[in-house]
């Protein structure tokens, strides 16, 4: 670091002597390495220039908690979420692994300037940033990835120096949230099929590289496929896709048709053949000629694969489609619906199926049961609620070697925290359901020794005394995922689906609603709502009256 201590004191003196007081911001020509904007410069401005301002008071080093949580379900307007799918864990302590401020980054930081043209960054705090800008002191407890989540419990919990873990924030939110909206998604799009195979393809209409992290979660939150060739090899999963209206234009344009088009795509995956059937006219040529072709694969000892439907009244349609694939001796094969489905609009094609279907001869129960749902823009984009709420707050910080909780006092009353150490456990009610989510001090014992009063963490008044003869069971939410630089341990994709699996079934029905859910509860401890009324009095006592 000494040549570019020097090299910085020369700039330095040169831009004072040459720059006067009134520039402009500070501009500057694109520098860029490999890890630019993946590395650990993939963070706000603030989280830097709020750490420089903690190493120039001495607290850089300081052991300090950051909760991470989200503030509400998602809400899409006509329905809403009663529960989410915690994604995004994972690929999070990956990366905090590797990232650490290298030679590039420092000299990228470097070359920061101010507006009045002096350096933005300090050499004593680079050079600092150069020896200790890693997470290799932080520590991380958290909820295991795939899990059912909700408001305001702590999903995960930072410790460590106080400069870096302000520096993680951003890439935290930004790993846990997107990740854990698509996740809730994708595990209300399951419910709403009853089961039935669910492919998520969004890759294309998802946010750039950001749909590799959507397609995951998805994966974890219910879909049983994705078309996404490189996550699904990544984690394991076997890939899916049919073919698109492209194959059977060519053939049309080439002087061919939609019966050639749908030979030539039988000829290359005759066990794999669904054929999409709505090009030209879904149940007048498409239905027909995939008939034509499902019945040269079976003389030809193939099982036939299904058709695709992507456009009209998906509900009318697979009626009609199911009722010739009977007549023609193919009530075996799969339909697949696609074309801008979501939970809400599977579960109204399943109800038009239930109502209309027996009008035709055809048995609704073993319609929805061979039923597949391609699921795209909807899903990987979270239409309706586009962004989850999800903060990482300062909660507590030590002080002479004890720990002092922090609050932040807001006059909005839910973004006030839960401040202080703590720990989250998870209560089940004398039918096994889970019926809340307790977040308690770090020095109380679990629930379930005596009658529980438990109180609403932001609006006051709100409580509810749960008998202790009313709690089955306690589970310890939290548990630690990174210390040392290294993950401690890498969950697959079936182990986080079956947590999401094993958890949904845990929850009341009427949580699980897709329309006005019932609410969860998520409570304070007595001891830790006491912590938080008398921290919040004692800040208000301190602001200055009004004028």
């Amino acid at each position: 670091m000494g040549i570019l201590r020097d090299r910085i004191a020369v700039e330095s003196a040169d831009v004072e002597a040459k720059v006067p007081l009134a520039v402009p911001t500070w501009q500057h020509e694109p520098m860029s390495t490999p890890d630019t904007t993946t590395g650990i410069l993939f963070t706000d401005q603030y989280q830097l220039t709020m750490a420089q301002t903690y190493f120039r008071k001495g607290l850089h080093e300081r052991p300090a908690q950051f909760d991470y949580t989200f503030r509400s379900y998602p809400d899409y307007g006509t329905h809403q979420a009663g529960y989410c799918i915690f994604a995004g864990l994972d690929p999070l302590l990956e990366w905090m692994e590797t990232a650490h401020f290298g030679p590039d980054e420092i000299e990228l930081l470097a070359g920061q300037r101010t507006s009045t043209g002096t350096p933005r960054f300090d050499v004593d705090f680079l050079d600092w940033l150069a020896d200790s800008g890693h997470f290799g002191g932080i520590e991380v407890r958290a909820v295991a990835e795939g899990r059912v989540v909700h408001p305001l419990a702590p999903l995960a919990i930072v410790t460590g120096p106080l400069a870096m873990g302000q520096i993680l924030e951003t890439a935290l939110l930004n790993r846990l949230n997107y990740p854990t909206l698509i996740a809730t998604k994708a595990s209300r799009v399951h419910e709403s099929g009853r089961g039935r195979p669910v492919l998520e393809f969004g890759m294309r209409r998802g946010p750039a590289e950001g749909a590799n992290s959507g397609s995951r979660a998805a994966l974890i939150g219910g879909a049983d496929f994705s078309s996404n060739v490189g996550v699904s090899h990544a984690v394991g999963v076997d890939p899916k896709g049919t073919h698109a209206h492209s194959l059977v234009q060519a053939f049309m344009a080439l002087g061919g048709g939609e019966l050639e088009a749908f030979r030539a795509f039988a000829e290359s995956y005759p066990d794999d053949c669904i054929l999409l059937v709505d090009t030209i006219n879904t149940l007048k040529s498409g239905v027909p000629n995939a008939i034509t072709v499902f019945g040269e694969l079976r003389a030809a000892g193939h099982q036939p694969g299904g058709i695709r439907l992507d456009s009209g009244d998906l509900a009318y349609l697979s009626i009609q489609a199911a009722k010739q694939l009977n007549d023609a001796g193919f009530e075996d094969v799969s339909i697949v619906l696609s074309s801008n489905l979501d939970e809400l609009a599977m579960w109204q094609i399943i109800g038009q199926i239930e109502e209309e279907a027996p009008r035709y001869g055809v048995d609704p129960q073993a319609l929805i049961g061979r039923l597949s749902y391609g699921v795209g823009t909807r899903l990987i984009t979270s239409r309706g609620h586009a962004a989850l709420d999800g903060v990482c707050k300062l909660v507590a910080i030590e002080d002479k070697g004890r720990w002092v909780p922090a609050i932040k006092v807001s006059d909005s009353p839910g973004k006030i925290p839960t401040p202080g150490l703590k720990q989250v456990w998870r209560v089940k009610d004398s039918r096994g359901y889970s019926t809340a989510d307790v977040i308690a001090t770090a020095e109380e014992p679990p629930p379930g020794n005596g009658d529980l009063v438990l109180h609403h963490p932001n609006r006051e008044g709100v409580q509810r005394t749960m008998r202790a003869a009313d709690v089955a069971g306690v589970e310890s939410l939290l548990e630690p995922v990174f210390r040392d630089r290294k993950r401690l341990g890498s969950p697959t994709i079936a182990e986080m689906r079956e947590r999401r699996r094993a958890d949904v079934e845990l929850l009341d029905p009427g949580v699980r609603r897709l329309v006005n859910p019932h609410v969860y509860h998520v409570s304070l401890t007595q001891q830790m709502k006491d912590l938080q009324r008398r921290l919040v009095a004692e800040a208000r006592s301190k602001q200055p009256p009004a004028q």
